[in-house]
């Protein structure tokens, strides 16, 4: 009995202290966002640099492949050229979904 009124009387006290503090958390939560939304510029900018370098260095090292005459040329390319292109759908969907 005296269990079950303990329990009931703590959780009574953190749902009033939760009610207490959700003023400061939807302010908090509200501020994180503007936060956020003021750096995906910043990012997606970002992610579109680390595309373009990683695009040169693999043009760079596939065309050394093929100087080479490696006969792996193909599965390479595709897998820098996939690089590429997932980091330009990255930064397009975070500016998509921030902007």
């Amino acid at each position: 009995m005296w269990r079950r009124s303990g329990l009931l009387l703590s959780g009574l006290v953190i749902r009033v202290w939760a009610m207490a503090q959700t003023a400061d958390a939807n302010q908090g939560l509200d501020e994180a966002n503007t936060l956020v939304r003021g750096y995906y510029t910043s990012a997606t900018n970002l992610m579109f640099a680390i595309g373009a370098v990683l695009g040169i260095v693999g043009a760079i090292r596939v065309f050394s492949m093929w100087i080479h005459g490696e006969p792996h040329m193909g599965r390479t390319a595709a897998m820098w050229f996939g690089a590429c292109i997932f980091l330009v759908l990255v930064a397009t969907v975070i500016k998509s979904f921030f902007g």
